[in-house]
């Protein structure tokens, strides 16, 4: 996910930085950094943990507390 996608993704989803901050679980600034792409003049990379955050977030799950995951098909998952 690139920085213009994240914040793409925020304003679809009609959040303020701190919204999406409260969402997501992270500090306002870290939205910042992410939709800058920069920290310190250094490379932000979005984690896989806030990338499939914003999709899930994105598709209506606010909350995942592990129920049925014997029901998930974790055969085609593949390593990092």
């Amino acid at each position: 996910m690139l920085p213009e996608q994240f914040r793409a993704w925020r304003r679809s989803m009609g959040l303020k930085q701190k919204d999406a901050a409260d969402l997501l679980g992270l500090k306002k600034r870290m939205i910042q950094y992410y939709e800058k792409g920069k920290r310190e003049g250094k490379s932000v990379t979005i984690p896989k943990s806030v990338r499939l955050a914003c999709y899930a977030l994105s598709v209506g799950i606010s909350d995942f507390d592990g129920a049925n995951i014997s029901k998930l098909d974790l055969s085609k998952v593949g390593d990092d």
